[in-house]
């Protein structure tokens, strides 16, 4: 059974219950995902003889990746074959972050700057053949923008959603979805000024989202950013739901050097 996003570029599986394992970004860590993994009771098998990850989910739960896979850290293209493994065995849903859009445009041949951890990227995938690139690219360019599950009850976004838009679909929509609201102006790193969509947030869909490199998983207004900077020397972390238990994994190393500090707050 293969969900394949609705015309509106949303994947809306309302019926899905869960439990679901929500992962924050991973750029490239491997090694950290598939011991996060482990520590939640998935068992992952590298089939070498079908070149294809098997992957055995605890029973009735499922991972869900809050996007970002890719750029900065050791090894992106192993992490892009186990996700894309999982996803086809439905064991896993993803939705895009803005490392992987900006991927797939490159894969397009679409005229990007290759910086950001991206020329890491594209340096691992020289060992990879034609046909995992084309895999690669066909994957990334049908990620959805935002998944709303549970009823309703749960809603994942790389850099979250506020509640109005849960379920439309508009470019406006999908850029807030990847990258966030901004100010438009940009701060003394020359990175765009975000704002903090989080705190005026009133929904009682529980918003599961990244992008923004915390030190500690922050909730606020029913909201949880659980991109505990795992490729900058942070942990891995994933939220169990309904059940709100966070698993982490302390990152093995320090990939890459962060241009913007970690936001400090208080958990609650």
């Amino acid at each position: 059974m293969h969900h394949e996003p609705d015309k509106s570029g949303n994947l809306i599986l309302r019926d899905l219950r869960g439990h679901f394992h929500v992962i924050g970004d991973v750029h490239g860590c491997f090694d950290e995902l598939r011991a996060l993994l482990q520590k939640l009771g998935y068992e992952v098998n590298d089939d070498k003889a079908a070149g294809r990850y098997r992957v055995t989910p605890p029973e009735g739960c499922m991972a869900v990746f809050v996007g970002d896979l890719v750029d900065r850290g050791p090894n992106s293209p192993e992490v892009l074959r186990l996700v894309m493994d999982m996803v086809e065995q439905d064991v896993a849903l993803c939705v895009s972050g803005n490392h992987d859009d900006k991927l797939y445009r490159k894969l397009m041949g679409r005229n990007v700057q290759v910086r950001h951890g991206l020329e890491l990227t594209m340096a691992q995938l020289e060992h990879y053949d034609q046909a995992f690139l084309l895999r690669v690219r066909d994957f990334l360019g049908h990620l959805p923008h935002h998944i709303i599950l549970d009823e309703g009850r749960l809603v994942v976004a790389h850099a979250g959603l506020e509640e109005r838009l849960h379920g439309r679909h508009s470019k406006s929509v999908r850029d807030l979805c990847l990258y966030g609201p901004t100010t438009g102006e940009v701060d003394a790193h020359g990175l765009p000024v975000r704002l903090d969509w989080a705190a005026e947030y009133s929904g009682v869909a529980v918003v599961v989202y990244g992008h923004t490199p915390v030190r500690e998983p922050r909730w606020k207004n029913n909201t949880i950013n659980i991109d505990t900077g795992c490729v900058f020397g942070g942990k891995l972390t994933a939220l169990t739901y309904p059940d709100h238990i966070l698993t982490t994994v302390e990152a093995f190393d320090t990939y890459a050097d962060s241009i913007r500090p970690f936001l400090h707050h208080p958990t609650h």
